[in-house]
């Protein structure tokens, strides 16, 4: 197999978000996000920090009963902000109802990280991703209806021959 066939072969083994993003990139990390949250964010009240602290949780989340627990500094020095910027943040987050912080202690170290709900921020954007729903299914039903045309196919024309 010369090397042109053995890269398109590669190619052909990539999944949909390795072709879009590379697979180092994808095989160094990824996170599942909603959409409703980045399209609505002002509508939310997010600003651009509010959303990029967000993904950062979301990146540390990775199942349900498993809430994140990034320390401030962490998501600071990746954003390059002042980890008292992070804090605000959150605290003006956790004002709005989006976010809760669970304090950890333990008497022989101290303080731990925090750990951070989302529910209210899952349930402020609940409303915006039902409406998207419903325009979804409300397009999907415009197609049908175009392609069903009241049930009757659509004619073939034919090509006829003038005098």
């Amino acid at each position: 197999m010369s090397a042109k066939e053995e890269g398109k072969s590669a190619e052909a083994e990539l999944r949909t978000n390795e072709k879009k993003w590379s697979k180092p990139l994808m095989d160094a990390g990824w996170t599942v996000f909603p959409s409703v949250i980045i399209e609505n964010q002002k509508q939310l009240g997010l600003d651009a920090i509010d959303v990029n602290i967000i993904l950062h949780l979301a990146s540390k989340w990775w199942k349900a009963e498993g809430k994140p627990h990034p320390s401030k500094g962490t998501i600071a020095l990746a954003m390059d902000v002042d980890p008292r910027t992070i804090q605000r943040r959150i605290a003006k987050m956790e004002g709005a109802g989006y976010i809760r912080r669970e304090e950890r202690r333990e008497t022989s170290t101290g303080s731990k990280t925090n750990i951070y709900h989302l529910e209210g921020l899952i349930e402020a954007a609940r409303p915006f991703a039902e409406e998207k729903i419903a325009e979804i299914a409300e397009k999907v039903e415009i197609a049908r209806i175009k392609a069903t045309r009241k049930g009757a196919p659509k004619p073939k024309l034919k090509l006829v021959k003038s005098e």
